[in-house]
C-alpha cells in the first residue's frame, strides 16, 4: 500500500514542486500526494478518506490556519497520522507551538526538499511502527475475547446447580468449585448419576496452564464421563481412559485423576486415585483423615497400565473433600504455601458443616493466606456428604 501524504498549502506551486520531485516514488506506487489549498478543505479531505498518514500543511493559510486544522486533527486521536508543518524560517513562535502541540517535524521555507525527504522517511518509519503495535493490540484484543468465550464454555460444561441430585437431597450433599489462574485452566471437577443408587464423581489436574490444559481439560473430562458413566467400575474406567489419553497425548501432557463412585444406599465409595492428592475423610465425630497416598500413575502418560481401585466407608454425617494442589501449593507473598497441614486444621472447624460451607471456607482461608499474591494455580475443591 502507499503512502498517502495529503499536502496542505494555498500556493499551487508547491503542488507541482512535490510532484515533481517525488515522481519516481509515485510513479513506483509508493508514494500518494493529495492536495488542499486550506485548513478547512483538508479536514473535509479528511473525514472522508480516514486513510491518509503524513499530513505536511503550511501554517499560515486563510479560512484555517495550520495550527487550527492541527488541533483538530489532534481530537481524531490517530497515533499513526504524522503532521509536518512548514512556515517561515523566522516564525519559530509559531513552528514551536506546532510541535508543542502534536507535529511530528517541521521544515521551513524555501522548502529543501531533499531534507523534507528524510523527514518523510523517519515518519513512515514511525507509522509503520505504530501500525504494527495497533495489529498486535487488535490480534491481542482478538485473542482476549476469544479466551472470555472459551473461559464461559469451560465453566458451562462443568456441573454448576446445587443441589445437582434433589431427589436426593435427604441422604446427599455435594458440591464444587473451580477457580482458574488464568483465563482458562486445566483442573476440572464433575458428577454425573449412573444408575438409581450410584453416583459417580471425579476431580482432575491437567500438567500445564492456559489453553492447551484446558483443551486437553475438556477431552479427558469428556472421556472419563462417558465411559463412567456406563456403570463400569473405577479402575475399569480410568484404564481405558488412560489408554486412549496416552496414545494420543500431545507434548507429554498427562492428568492426575480421582475418580469414585458413591452407593447412596450404602454410603460406600469405590475409587481409582490416578496419582491425585489423596483427598480428606471429615468424621462425623469431628476428626480429619487424609486418605492413602496413590500408588498409580497419572493418566496419559503411559498406555497399558492397569490401574487398581480401593473402598471406603461414609458413615451418616461423614464428608470427603477432594482439591487439587492449587489449594496446597498456593503461595504468599512470601513465598510460603499453605500446605496440608494448613488445610486440615482448617477442615477441622467445619466437619459439621455443609458440602458448600466447607468449600466456601477452604477458599476464603486460602484467599486470606495468599493475601495480595497473585494466584499461581487453579484451586478446585468438590465435597460430598453422606446426610
Amino acid at each position: 500500500m502507499p503512502i498517502k501524504i495529503l499536502s496542505v498549502d494555498d500556493e499551487n506551486d508547491l503542488e507541482l514542486l512535490l510532484t515533481q520531485y517525488f515522481r519516481r516514488k509515485i510513479r513506483k506506487g509508493e508514494y500518494e500526494f493529495s492536495f488542499a489549498h486550506n485548513g478547512l478543505e483538508a479536514l473535509t479531505m479528511l473525514l472522508k478518506n480516514k486513510d491518509y498518514d503524513i499530513i505536511l500543511s503550511d501554517i499560515n493559510m486563510p479560512e484555517m490556519d495550520g495550527l487550527t486544522m492541527l488541533t483538530k486533527i489532534n481530537e481524531m486521536q490517530n497515533p499513526a497520522l504524522k503532521c509536518i508543518m512548514v512556515s517561515a524560517y523566522g516564525d519559530m513562535g509559531n513552528i514551536r507551538q506546532a510541535m508543542n502541540s502534536g507535529a511530528f517535524d517541521f521544515a521551513t521555507k524555501p522548502i529543501d526538499l531533499d531534507d523534507l525527504s528524510v523527514t518523510i522517511e523517519k515518519a513512515i518509519e514511525q507509522i509503520q511502527y505504530i501500525k504494527t503495535m495497533q495489529q498486535e493490540h487488535n490480534q491481542l484484543e482478538s485473542i482476549k475475547g476469544d479466551l472470555a468465550v472459551a473461559r464461559e464454555i469451560q465453566q458451562a460444561i462443568l456441573p454448576q446447580i446445587f443441589p445437582p441430585f434433589p431427589e436426593n437431597s435427604g441422604e446427599l450433599d455435594i458440591s464444587a468449585s473451580m477457580n482458574a489462574a488464568k483465563d482458562v485452566g486445566g483442573d476440572f471437577y464433575d458428577f454425573f448419576r449412573i444408575d438409581d443408587d450410584r453416583i459417580g464423581f471425579v476431580i482432575a489436574d491437567v500438567s500445564g496452564k492456559g489453553v492447551p490444559a484446558a483443551i486437553f481439560m475438556a477431552v479427558s473430562r469428556t472421556l472419563i464421563r462417558a465411559t463412567g458413566i456406563r456403570g463400569v467400575i473405577p479402575s475399569e474406567c480410568i484404564t481405558y481412559s488412560n489408554d486412549l489419553l496416552a496414545k494420543e497425548s500431545a507434548n507429554y501432557m498427562f492428568v492426575t485423576v480421582f475418580y469414585g463412585i458413591y452407593n447412596i444406599k450404602t454410603g460406600e465409595v469405590t475409587y481409582t486415585n490416578a496419582g491425585h492428592n489423596p483427598p480428606y475423610l471429615m468424621k462425623a465425630d469431628g476428626s480429619v483423615v487424609q486418605l492413602p497416598i496413590s500408588k498409580d500413575i497419572v493418566v496419559g502418560a503411559l498406555d497399558d497400565f492397569q490401574f487398581t481401585e480401593e473402598t471406603l466407608q461414609l458413615e451418616h454425617g461423614d464428608t470427603l473433600l477432594l482439591y487439587t494442589d492449587g489449594v496446597t501449593e498456593a503461595i504468599n507473598v512470601n513465598n510460603e504455601e499453605y500446605g496440608e497441614k494448613r488445610l486440615e486444621d482448617t477442615l477441622k472447624d467445619v466437619t459439621q458443616g455443609s458440602c458448600q460451607q466447607i468449600i466456601n471456607t477452604v477458599k476464603d482461608n486460602v484467599k486470606v493466606f495468599t493475601g495480595e499474591a497473585e494466584q499461581s494455580d487453579d484451586i478446585t475443591l468438590l465435597a460430598i456428604k453422606r446426610l
